[in-house]
């Protein structure tokens, strides 16, 4: 019995050691042991999409859904990571991560890639797109392909826009109904020259801060109000911190889908074609959703909450349109007066006031 437990002893002991040095000849021959499973994994494409609102948002909702249509269409090749509310980056910090390929996309507002070109300030321009429509229009067509395609020199591939809706005003200091109501006030604003120059023009102080600065900063009466859309003063409750809300439509806030360049052109034909598919039918869906969502969220506000809504009729808006008439002709060099021409007769053909 013991030579038995002997030999197995030996045998045992001499299996053990050419297992070791089987798996250290791999080692150092740069080699691991590899089995169908790590095959799947080494083969599937990682998206991380930074962004920086809830995801119950316009933006939010819209990058979970292109996430999922990515998934199916690609049977799991290519995952969308989607890191919302700023959980990666800041609204300041991730054009410049992206650039350096840290990340493959971003969704920024349009007004912050005019750093980058300043053609995109057309968009920042109050009641330059007064309809619906007119902002499908406008993305959709000649002058949404201009300004995708002015980011090509930056390391960024324009991929899509989308939308959010129409901005209004908030405030602590309200009504605000006339421009006049404005003068004095503190307001937050994405930095942007025409954003910082619409205010000068009424009188008011804009200051350009990051996104989700902007909650504290009114609580605490740094801030008198600012400017956003219904969804973003609902997800982020901007009405338990200020006291009067204008319905203006005076301006509007959209995003540009991007990825980086290099990433871009390193993927395979198929893989371009099933994020272009996925991304056009999400955009689709976002241009309908978006302005349904802000259609509720207002009524939500309405009903479950303290503040004072003032809707400016059609006379107030012409009002308002007229002090800021001026600048038209103050961007129109930086703009380009060729794509100016163009919003301009867009504007025209959709005026609503």
């Amino acid at each position: 019995m013991k030579a038995f437990m002997g030999i197995v002893l030996i045998l045992l002991a001499g299996l053990g050691a050419s297992v070791w040095i089987g798996f250290h000849t791999k080692l150092s021959e740069g080699k691991l042991p590899y089995d169908d499973d790590q095959k799947g994994i080494s083969e599937q494409v990682v998206i991380k999409f930074s962004h920086v609102v809830a995801e119950n948002t316009p933006k939010g909702l819209a990058a979970q859904r292109f996430a999922q249509r990515v998934n199916e269409k690609s049977a799991g090749k290519i995952k969308i990571e989607v890191i919302p509310n700023g959980g990666l980056y800041s609204d300041q910090e991730e054009l410049e991560a992206l650039q350096r390929g840290d990340v493959q996309m971003i969704a920024p507002a349009t007004t912050k890639l005019s750093s980058f070109s300043s053609k995109w300030q057309v968009l920042d321009l109050p009641y330059m797109m007064p309809t619906r429509d007119s902002i499908i229009e406008a993305l959709n067509g000649e002058i949404g392909e201009t300004l995708l395609g002015s980011l090509e020199e930056r390391n960024m591939k324009g991929l899509a826009l989308w939308t959010n809706g129409f901005k209004q005003i908030t405030t602590n200091d309200g009504p605000i109904v006339q421009p006049s109501d404005l003068k004095g006030q503190r307001l937050r604003i994405m930095p942007s020259p025409v954003l910082e120059r619409q205010f000068e023009l009424v009188g008011a102080k804009a200051i350009g801060l990051d996104f989700n600065e902007t909650y504290r900063l009114l609580e605490s009466r740094e801030l008198n109000g600012e400017e956003n859309t219904i969804s973003n003063i609902y997800s982020k409750k901007f009405f338990d911190v200020q006291s009067d809300l204008t319905i203006s439509n005076h301006g509007f806030l959209g995003y540009a889908v991007i990825m980086n360049e290099d990433f871009w052109t390193k993927l395979t034909n198929d893989q371009q074609t099933i994020i272009s598919e996925a991304l056009d039918e999400t955009t689709r869906w976002n241009q309908t959703q978006s302005f349904e969502m802000n259609d509720e969220q207002l009524s939500l506000i309405e009903d479950n909450s303290s503040i004072d809504i003032h809707y400016l009729t059609n006379e107030e808006k012409r009002e308002w349109a007229k002090r800021w008439q001026p600048l038209y002709r103050e961007f129109e060099e930086e703009i380009g007066k060729e794509l100016l021409s163009k919003m301009i007769k867009l504007r025209n053909n959709n005026k609503d006031f």
